[in-house]
């Protein structure tokens, strides 16, 4: 009998693999291992090197907690990276043929986006920079904290806090070392700066209202000139040069419904002409401030290959950038992250997690689009205990096919009757799929069965699809997961008498929309929850932008659609068990709205446990101090054993 996946396992004896860069002749693969310390209350992240081919795996650096963005120079002789080991933020070169690294540049604030300029002088970076601080002074500890007044709507950030005027900022530095140059001002973050084939211009992102809209830029780096490239108010996701510098190919949209498309801007005539209509894959933009966009890559003038998500897979398409047509290279049952190419173009590597495997690095032949799998980190961990098997299940709603996934134990008995949790992901333009997602694992491993599903509204399906939830928060998306769970209990298998539900985030607030309605749950379990989406509006870093498109508009303007779809006003009703989990720094979803659900839950006499996790932000179950991702994942765990 295989054992299962503890929570103990899932945050400590696994190692992830990730942000791979591949050497210039594509032979040889960079990556960062992450190793989490029990004893130590903390993680380690160390540069590996290996062959495309797997072979010969060794690490590269030592020194430090936090070692990571490797990056290749040009020539393939040096690999230039972020690292904690100074007090400060540190940029660092190492020389590959041997010897120790150098120090380019340090700052006081957290250096990221580092990319080398196409002759090997210059590398380029964002970090924070606050104009009322530009030194990074810290406050003294005796004296009476600052006062803190701003008149900007998104004066803070989930992940960030209060955010003043500090945003992140481009700078170039010279890559034999010396004092790094601000090229960018503007007082809105900026992030990812790509080199123009020439050298002479860095291509980046100006994010606006928290990241939920953006536009791109270029500054000319001799004499410091910037200048918009895109509309304002658009989405912004994906962004690359052309090969002769004259074109920028980019994936966004006006509208912001989740669902991009490419656009491709000449920049002799500044027009920009739309490529695609309702692009069938989702390119991978990132999810800021975990993961940076996956950018596309020139394989000629013409022919573009991305990395891009669809119906919960992951895959690379090519792109025709004069005639707009899309084509699937290849695709996987797993979920992928980061985009790296060698110089020819004909090797790309990502990281990967599926439903078998977790924290691993995979190459992609870009010609056959052949796929292997260049690591083995996690292979014997999982080989030990086993993650749960899986099967596909789907509903038809209304015309359109709902799909799902179903988690079973390792050791799965059909003769046996096993208690089923559905999963709700967040969102609600956010998707599930051939991902390995802790909370899922330890439920199912230890004998509880997990449904998760994309009902409409889910990203990765097309822009029909995905708009198909704004304004409807709790309709047709509800029932499309009533339907789909309908479908899984006519399986023998499944006990109808034991069901189970959990989600966070929007998945939180179709949670508590779900048993304040429905009571045919016997444990619920509600993570970050969207409960009172009037007082969210006015608290969320976001929801004063994300807000006005997904709920039909401002609170004073549509008081009728805010009452009739927040849980708040139905949560009375509950009486379903229920274990409310919050960071208590989250900003996205603020830890008020997880208090106004424990005390109407609790002054409605239902059974209910608040389980607060102090510093914790939004993303702090996948990155946040692994105490607290232990302590969660026990939590849930407990939560629906002694109900089911």
């Amino acid at each position: 009998m295989p054992s299962p996946l503890t929570p103990e396992t899932l945050v400590y004896g696994l190692t992830p693999a990730a942000d791979p860069a591949i050497s210039p002749d594509g032979q040889s693969v960079v990556y960062t291992r992450t190793v989490t310390s029990r004893e130590a209350g903390k993680a380690t992240t160390q540069l590996w090197l290996i062959g495309r081919d797997g072979a010969g795996r060794r690490q590269l650096t030592f020194g430090g907690n936090a070692n990571g963005s490797p990056r290749f120079s040009p020539d393939g002789s040096e690999l230039a990276f972020i690292s904690d080991r100074v007090d400060r933020s540190g940029i660092f070169v190492l020389p590959l043929a041997g010897g120790e690294a150098r120090e380019v540049t340090r700052l006081a604030a957290p250096i990221s986006d580092l990319a080398w300029s196409p002759d090997g002088t210059h590398l380029a970076f964002t970090a924070p920079f606050d104009p009322t601080n530009p030194d990074a002074a810290k406050p003294s500890l005796e004296a009476a904290a600052p006062v803190r007044v701003t008149s900007r709507i998104d004066y803070k950030q989930d992940g960030f806090g209060y955010l003043g005027e500090r945003r992140s900022q481009v700078f170039t530095v010279e890559a034999s070392g010396g004092t790094a140059r601000m090229v960018t001002c503007e007082p809105n973050t900026h992030s990812a700066p790509a080199w123009s084939p020439d050298g002479t211009r860095l291509l980046y992102r100006v994010g606006r209202d928290n990241g939920m809209s953006g536009q791109l830029a270029v500054v000319e780096l001799a004499s410091g000139d910037n200048a918009p490239l895109t509309p304002e108010g658009w989405t912004v996701t994906t962004w690359a040069w052309s090969p002769d510098g004259g074109r920028v190919l980019f994936s966004g949209e006006p509208e912001r419904t989740g669902q991009t498309d490419f656009y491709v801007l000449d920049l002799s005539s500044q027009e920009i002409r739309q490529l695609t209509t309702d692009l069938a894959c989702l390119p991978d933009g990132g999810f800021a401030p975990l993961l940076p966009p996956s950018q596309p890559v020139f394989l000629n003038e013409r022919r573009v290959a991305f990395p891009a998500f669809h119906r919960g897979r992951s895959g690379t398409w090519t792109l025709d950038i004069e005639s707009g047509a899309v084509e699937e290279l290849e695709s996987a049952d797993e979920l992928r992250t980061f985009f790296a190419v060698d110089a020819a173009r004909r090797v790309a590597v990502q990281s990967s997690a599926s439903l078998e495997h977790f924290g691993e690095i995979v190459a992609i032949d870009l010609a056959s689009g052949q796929r292997s799998i260049v690591t083995a980190e996690n292979s014997a961990a999982l080989a030990e205990t086993p993650p749960a098997r899986w099967e596909r299940i789907d509903v038809v709603r209304d015309g359109l096919t709902i799909e799902g996934w179903l988690l079973l134990p390792p050791d799965f008995d059909p003769s046996r009757t096993y208690p089923l949790v559905l999963d709700i992901h967040g969102g609600p333009q956010g998707y599930y799929g051939h991902g390995f997602v802790p909370y899922q694992q330890v439920l199912a491993t230890n004998g509880i069965a997990v449904l998760f599903s994309n009902p409409r509204g889910s990203a990765s399906y097309g822009r029909d699809f995905t708009r198909r939830v704004l304004g409807d928060w709790g309709g047709d998306d509800y029932l499309d997961l009533m339907a789909i769970l309908d479908e899984a209990l006519k399986r023998p298998y499944f006990d109808s008498e034991r069901t189970g539900i959990w989600g966070y985030s929007y998945g939180g607030y179709m949670t508590a929309w779900t048993i304040a309605r429905n009571h045919r749950f016997k444990a619920a379990v509600c993570g970050a929850p969207c409960f009172d989406l009037e007082s969210m509006f006015g608290t969320s870093d976001i929801s004063h932008f994300f807000g006005v498109l997904n709920w039909t508009d401002a609170p004073w303007n549509a008081r009728e659609w805010y009452a009739t779809h927040s849980p708040s006003q139905f949560a009375h009703n509950t009486r379903t068990p229920t274990l409310i989990v919050q960071g208590e720094a989250d900003e996205r979803c603020p830890v008020g709205q997880g208090e106004q659900m424990f005390v109407t839950l609790k002054k409605a006499g239902c059974e209910v446990e608040f389980a607060r996790y102090p510093g914790g932000y939004h993303g702090f179950m996948r990155a946040g101090p692994p105490a607290h991702r232990e302590d969660v994942l026990r939590r849930i765990l407990a939560w629906f054993t002694m109900r089911l």
